[in-house]
């Protein structure tokens, strides 16, 4: 499993542009997925194309929630590949563009190994990702509680990590964790960093993290 961050308050390579919102390009088992259009459709087409990252290669669009900073860059995206399976919360008029739209309200299976927390308190979904080492979640603001999603990804697996935005999440109920990568909107980052040193993963605009 490989995720690159294509979209982030901040940019890991310098190269890139940082702005509010998150994406991420998620590869597992030969299919990409991506997770998320950030803001600007501008911002993530460039990032894409410093990141050498073919729009025409993705298969799937995830989308997390439907907060601008999430679907802005939808729009765009769909004007370069409109041929992707679209999986959304709930109804969204930019996805009619898309070859095909499928609304995840319940925990579902998208693949073999790769699962939607469906759409948890009404305002999010999360993808997972099994991997050797366990589940990955992968997620847009987080604002669920942290337990709800954690417990809904805990039946696909055993949860290892976490990366993407973690908002308002107390550090104290990652603590199970051994992988995390706090982005975009966490508000407690550094606390974050300070209680799990061994764990903690910085995030940005062209990080990629790699799993077995």
């Amino acid at each position: 499993m490989k995720v690159t961050i294509i979209y982030d308050n901040t940019a890991f390579k310098k190269d890139l542009q940082a702005d509010w919102g998150f994406s991420a390009l998620v590869e597992v088992k030969k299919r990409k997925i991506l997770f998320d259009t950030g803001a600007n459709g501008k911002i993530l087409i460039s990032n894409m194309q410093k990141l050498k990252l073919n729009p025409e290669e993705i298969e799937d669009v995830f989308i997390s929630h439907l907060h601008w900073d999430h679907i802005g860059g939808l729009s765009s995206f769909l004007q370069l590949n409109n041929k992707v399976r679209l999986w959304v919360p709930s109804y969204l008029p930019e996805a009619k563009d898309a070859r095909e739209v499928i609304e995840v309200k319940k925990p579902t299976k998208l693949y073999e190994g790769v699962y939607s927390t469906g759409e948890l308190e009404g305002i999010e979904q999360s993808l997972c990702v099994k991997t050797k080492k366990g589940i990955i979640i992968i997620v847009g603001c987080s604002h669920p509680r942290m337990e709800h999603i954690l417990n809904v990804a805990s039946k696909f697996g055993e949860v290892y990590g976490i990366i993407g935005g973690l908002h308002g999440t107390k550090p104290e109920s990652l603590k199970e964790l051994d992988l995390i990568c706090p982005a975009h909107c966490t508000q407690y980052k550094l606390e974050i960093k300070s209680l799990y040193p061994e764990k903690y993963v910085e995030g940005g605009a062209g990080k990629v993290i790699e799993i077995e």
